[in-house]
């Protein structure tokens, strides 16, 4: 028997339970177990039904989790990065957060979820649904796709302490993209403590935005980076009166991510 998986003879149910998705969880050794996937809490430990036959992964076994897409979950982005009807999908990524708690959607799902409320005016909402994210994933805190939307929720409701403290963490034990993702929200934190002022524009660029223009440019992240980094770049340029550095940055933000929802703005 392969450490970290236990097999267990059990007739599958005719409907899955709520929390099960179709995906595939490979292990450390490199063996992929696929079937409907379910997160087990008290074992702490994925559970993959297929074929009359469960078998469970311990999460610390864990390399990879590939679930499913969730139904709905790309036209509700759609919704949340045009800003036009963000309440709308609201109800279907809340749904996704709850079905797929631990099953990867939560997660991904959870920052848009929190993205929607901050742009309906629901700060609350949005730290709330954070929150109970990383109550089961504390280290969604400061890595990982919930983590911006966290600190964007903390930041609009004033949470300056605790925001410091989540982003510090992500600039010494986050992944590549937490770093980048949290100096864009250093630059965002700066701005709002300085009024928007013209020096806060600078600081916001220098400790902020332009860290990520210029030394985030990696293939697998600047296209999830660049194009927020390189807008909020082009507003503090323009408070400055450097029309040229401005157009600069919007040039670089059309010519390279012409589909981002930032060169839309």
């Amino acid at each position: 028997m392969r450490t970290g998986i236990i097999f267990a003879a059990a007739a599958m149910a005719a409907v899955a339970a709520l929390g099960d998705a179709p995906g595939s969880v490979t292990n450390k050794n490199g063996d992929i177990q696929k079937g409907m996937v379910r997160w087990s809490a008290r074992d702490k430990a994925y559970v993959i039904a297929r074929e009359g036959v469960e078998l469970q992964v311990k999460a610390s076994e864990v390399s990879e989790l590939n679930i499913d897409k969730p139904a709905g979950f790309d036209q509700a982005v759609e919704k949340v990065n045009g800003k036009k009807d963000a309440a709308s999908a609201i109800p279907v990524l809340d749904k996704i957060v709850k079905s797929y708690r631990r099953l990867q959607w939560d997660l991904v799902a959870g920052r848009y979820l929190a993205q929607a409320y901050l742009a309906t005016g629901k700060p609350d909402a949005a730290l709330q649904t954070c929150q109970d994210i990383i109550a089961t994933d504390s280290s969604a805190a400061y890595k990982g796709d919930l983590a911006p939307a966290y600190w964007s929720s903390l930041l609009a409701l004033g949470k300056t302490t605790q925001l410091e403290t989540a982003l510090d963490r992500a600039f010494k034990t986050g992944d590549r993209y937490s770093s980048g993702a949290a100096f864009i929200v250093r630059g965002d934190m700066i701005l709002k403590d300085g009024n928007e002022s013209q020096d806060a524009a600078r600081k916001a660029l220098t400790d902020g935005y332009l860290r990520v223009v210029l030394l985030y440019k990696d293939e697998k992240i600047a296209a999830k980076l660049r194009p927020e980094a390189l807008y909020k770049a082009a507003r503090c340029f323009d408070k400055l009166q450097q029309a040229g550095r401005q157009q600069a940055m919007l040039d670089d933000l059309k010519r390279n991510y012409p589909q981002s929802p930032w060169a839309a703005e």
